[in-house]
Parts: structure tokens; C-alpha cells; sequence
């Protein structure tokens, strides 16, 4: 118990070969920052990102270091491996990432009921936020050259960068 506390997650991201995620965060007791790799087993094209990312972030060897990291986040992560094996490149895959998660303006919203209501307004909010911060910074969510030197292997990683905000 308590273990959480002294881990805080940073970044997130998705390496292409080998398959994995990686997690960047703070080992508070030690005041050091590691990276976690957590290599993604049986994961095709034909898998469900939603429920991958559920079985990782409820595996017991990565729970603790995953509480900071949204199931929401790890999907993503996820179906841009998923787009990477279906022979899409990054942009598509963020593309296609953005149209699922984006809004329908023909929709009419007197229709929904609230439950779904409120999940458009979420999504609303989030894509407000996300286009106020992409204006200030225009390599905000993917910056896919990390370069690891201990380790030439991770060059092809694609970084979520939205999770580095303070947890």
C-alpha cells in the first residue's frame, strides 16, 4: 500500500518495435525519473483497444505505476499500435484517433439524454483545451523522434505528450 503515492506518472507513449508502452515517470522516494516499458503481447490488428487497455492497466505487475495514466490515454496509445499494424502511418492514425473522439455538428443535441450529453460536452471541453494548447506549442501531442541513448531500439516511439502535465 501507499506505493502510488511515491510513483508519479509523466509521459506516455507508444513504441512500434518491439510492440510496447512506455511510461515515463518520477520515482519520488529515490527523486529520480525512469521509464517503464511494458511490452504489448498478443495485440493485433483485430484487438480491442478498450479492452488491451483495460488488461494493462489492471495487470498487477504495472497498476501501480499506471494509476496516473487515463484508461482514455492508454486506448490511444493503443490504436496507434493498431493503426501502425494496419500499414498507417502516425498522422493517420492520430487522424482517425480524432474523428472517433470528435463531435458531430449535424447531431441534434435536444435529442440525447443526459448521460450522452454529457459525454459530448467532455469531449467538447477536451477538444477546446486541446486546440487552445496546440496553438501554443505545434508539436504538442506527438513528438516521435525521443531519442533514448541508452537504447537506439526506441527511436520509432510515438509520444503522448498530453499526460505530462503535473499529476
Amino acid at each position: 500500500a501507499g506505493a502510488a503515492m511515491t510513483l508519479s506518472a509523466q509521459k506516455c507513449g507508444v513504441c512500434f518495435q518491439p510492440p510496447s508502452i512506455i511510461l515515463i515517470y518520477r520515482d519520488n522516494t529515490q527523486d529520480k525519473t525512469r521509464q517503464r516499458i511494458m511490452p504489448v503481447r498478443n495485440f493485433s490488428k483485430f484487438s480491442d483497444c478498450s479492452r488491451a487497455a483495460e488488461q494493462l492497466k489492471n495487470n498487477p505487475r504495472h497498476k501501480a505505476y499506471l494509476e496516473g495514466v487515463s484508461l482514455r490515454q492508454l486506448q490511444k496509445l493503443y490504436s496507434l499500435l493498431r493503426g501502425h499494424l494496419e500499414g498507417q502511418s502516425l498522422a493517420e492514425s492520430l487522424e482517425k484517433f480524432r474523428q472517433e473522439e470528435s463531435i458531430d455538428p449535424e447531431e441534434d443535441m435536444n435529442k440525447l439524454d443526459d448521460k450522452e450529453l454529457a459525454k459530448r460536452k467532455s469531449i467538447m471541453d477536451e477538444l477546446f483545451e486541446k486546440n487552445r494548447k496546440k496553438k501554443d506549442d505545434p508539436d504538442f501531442i506527438y513528438n516521435v523522434e525521443v531519442e533514448f541513448p541508452q537504447d537506439e531500439q526506441l527511436e520509432s516511439c510515438g509520444w503522448d505528450l498530453e499526460s505530462n502535465e503535473e499529476i
